[in-house]
C-alpha cells in the first residue's frame, strides 16, 4: 500500500511539473520566408528578380473552372512572400491615397559587420492625417492551411505532392507542410503559420522594430474553429528590436485549481492555432500620416491540449473527417483568392507601362 501511494504522489507530481512547463513554438518566423523562386523582369532594372517562396508556395488554380485560361491560372500560384502580404485599412480611411501608400515589404536585416543577417516584413502604413481612431490590418495574401500536404515546390512554382514519408523522425513525419519542423534538440517548433495539438496559450511573443510611433499592435490568431482571438501586444513608442509579451490573465499554473474534463478525441484531436494577421490602431490625438515598423517573428508558449496517444487505428484513413473539411475551407479559399488573383492578372493586362509618349510634337512650327 505505501509502494502504491509513493508510485501515485510520483506520477502527480510529473503530470503537475510537465503542465508547469509549456510547449514552445516559433509560429512564423519572416525570416524564412524570402522570395527565392518564379523569377520576373523587374522594368526598372531589367533584370530578373525572385517573387515567391518556395516553402509556402500555393497553387489554387486546381479548384478553378474550366472558363479558365492557362496564363490565368498561373496567376493563381502564390505564397507568402513578404511582398504578397495585405494592408487594409478600417473603411473610414480607405481613400485611395492612403490605400496606395500602404504596402508590406522584404527587408534585410544587417548585422554590425554589415553582412545580411536576414529578412523581415517590413510595413507601411498611411493612416489618414484627421483627428479620427483609425486601424490597420496587415495579413497574409490567403488563410493559412492547416493540413496542407508536404510536396515538392519547382523553381516555377510548381507544386509535385511528396509521398508519405517513412523516416525514423515519427514527429516530422506526420506534420503538414505548414506546421515547419521541429526541433528535438531545442524542442520547438519552427511553423510556417500553424501549431497543431494547442490547448491553453500561455504567452504570445512578437519580436519588432518600433521607431518610437506610439500606435499599438495587436497579433490576431484563429483556432480550429475558425474563431479569431486578438491578443493585445503593447504600443510602438520605442526605438529599436524588442519583444513584446501577451501573458494570458485565465492561465492557471496549479493543476488543483484548473478545471479537469475529458476531451472527445477523433475528429477533435487535433486543435491548433493559425496565424491570422496584425492589428495596428492609431489613436485620434497621435499623428497621422506615414507609419512604418518591421516585425521579425511571432512565438508561442502553450500547453498541449492532448497527449500524443498510440494508436492502433488510423481514424482519418478510415472516415476523412478532417480531410473533407480542410477540402471545404481550401476550396471556399481558391474561390475567393482565384478570382481576385485573376482580377489582378487582367488589370495588370490593361495598364500602361510607359511614363513618356513614342514621339514629342514640335510646337515651334
Amino acid at each position: 500500500m505505501r509502494r502504491y501511494l509513493s508510485l501515485l504522489a510520483i506520477a502527480l507530481f510529473v503530470v503537475s511539473a510537465a503542465s508547469i512547463v509549456a510547449d514552445e513554438a516559433v509560429l512564423i518566423d519572416f525570416t524564412n520566408l524570402k522570395a527565392d523562386i518564379v523569377p520576373q523582369k523587374d522594368p526598372a532594372t531589367d533584370k530578373d528578380v525572385m517573387t515567391q517562396n518556395r516553402a509556402t508556395m500555393m497553387d489554387f488554380s486546381t479548384l478553378a473552372g474550366a472558363s479558365y485560361t492557362a496564363d490565368q491560372k498561373k496567376a493563381m500560384r502564390t505564397s507568402l512572400a513578404l511582398a504578397n502580404w495585405d494592408v487594409v485599412l478600417a473603411s473610414s480611411s480607405r481613400t485611395t491615397a492612403n490605400t496606395r501608400l500602404s504596402m508590406t515589404a522584404a527587408v534585410p536585416v544587417k548585422g554590425t559587420d554589415g553582412k545580411e543577417t536576414g529578412t523581415v516584413l517590413g510595413v507601411r502604413i498611411h493612416f489618414p492625417v484627421e483627428s479620427f481612431n483609425s486601424w490597420a490590418r496587415v495579413s497574409p495574401p490567403f488563410e493559412i492551411p492547416a493540413f496542407e500536404p508536404k510536396a515538392t515546390i519547382g523553381d516555377d512554382g510548381a507544386i509535385t505532392k511528396k509521398e508519405a514519408s517513412t523516416s525514423d523522425d515519427a514527429v516530422n513525419a506526420r506534420m503538414s507542410r505548414f506546421e515547419g519542423s521541429y526541433d528535438a534538440n531545442a524542442r520547438i517548433y519552427n511553423a510556417l503559420g500553424v501549431v497543431k495539438n494547442v490547448g491553453i496559450i500561455k504567452t504570445v511573443a512578437v519580436t519588432v522594430k518600433g521607431l518610437n510611433f506610439p500606435h499599438g499592435l495587436s497579433v490576431v490568431l484563429k483556432d480550429n474553429d475558425n474563431v479569431e482571438k486578438t491578443m493585445f501586444m503593447g504600443y510602438l513608442n520605442f526605438d529599436g528590436w524588442k519583444t513584446l509579451k501577451w501573458d494570458n490573465p485565465a492561465y492557471i499554473t496549479e493543476v488543483r485549481n484548473r478545471e479537469l474534463r475529458l476531451y472527445p478525441l477523433y475528429p477533435r484531436a487535433t486543435p491548433f492555432i493559425k496565424f491570422d494577421s496584425f492589428l495596428l490602431t492609431r489613436d485620434a490625438d497621435h499623428e497621422g500620416g506615414d507609419f512604418v515598423t518591421y516585425i521579425q517573428n511571432v512565438k508561442l508558449l502553450y500547453d498541449k491540449a492532448v497527449l500524443e496517444p498510440v494508436m492502433d487505428i488510423d481514424d482519418e484513413s478510415v472516415w476523412g473527417i478532417i480531410q473533407t473539411r480542410e477540402d471545404q475551407r481550401k476550396k471556399a479559399e481558391a474561390g475567393r483568392f482565384g478570382n481576385r488573383q485573376v482580377l489582378r492578372y487582367l488589370e495588370t493586362l490593361k495598364k500602361e507601362n510607359k511614363t513618356s509618349f513614342t514621339t514629342e510634337v514640335d510646337t515651334t512650327k
